[in-house]
């Protein structure tokens, strides 16, 4: 019989490169997959259902609140953002490592509810880096990047909840590192019981 997979949290300020640390990690290990938030926003052009979001009513969501079927969920924008709790843990027991990038609020959510989770805070090599990569992008107004800044200080105060730092200096060696703290989780003891009932305790 197969161990659960582990569920992966990870979090971290705007611009630290979550996205793409994860990304890398899973074109080197494609037994980890990504969870699919559900939304109430429309779909935009390109994106499909079950692939990038499940897109849902507001009242379907809304359903879903009052019957406990999220992990965690939030209003952003006036639309609702949401991880199914029922598709992850059928991949958790299929043995499948699932990760939820999620923001800090959303992560404290989950630690509630899984704090058998695994928790990891992508962050750049300091907080001046991740400066130059806000202003680097040359998309948002001054005193949106400022405002991006001021979250990223609130983000980092709450590190504390979580297991490890993941530095992103560069993509392929942080999601070796990510890679490194999949395997030391698999290793620990409570998570063997299985194994050692089976091969220890006869």
């Amino acid at each position: 019989m197969k161990n659960k997979g582990l569920l992966l949290v990870v979090s971290g300020p705007s611009g630290a490169g979550k996205g793409t640390v994860c990304k890398a990690l899973m074109e080197q290990h494609p037994e980890v997959c990504m969870s699919v938030s559900a939304t109430t926003r429309k779909p935009r052009p390109g994106e499909a259902d079950g692939v990038n979001y499940y897109f849902l009513e507001e009242e379907q969501f809304r359903s879903m609140i009052e019957n406990h079927e999220f992990i965690e969920w939030a209003c952003f924008c006036q639309n609702y953002y949401g991880t199914p709790r029922k598709k992850v843990e059928e991949l958790l027991e299929a043995g499948k490592d699932v990760i939820l990038e999620i923001e800090v609020q959303g992560a404290i959510q989950v630690k509630s509810k899984f704090p058998e989770a695994v928790f990891i805070f992508v962050m750049p090599p300091s907080m001046e880096e991740l400066e130059k990569r806000l202003t680097g992008r040359g998309t948002e107004a001054p005193e949106v990047v400022a405002e991006r800044l001021e979250t990223a200080r609130w983000e980092c105060s709450n590190i504390e909840k979580y297991n490890y730092i993941l530095i992103n200096d560069e993509v392929s060696l942080a999601a070796e590192r990510f890679a490194a703290i999949i395997q030391t989780e698999k290793m620990r003891i409570e998570r063997n019981g299985m194994w050692i009932q089976e091969n220890l305790k006869k």
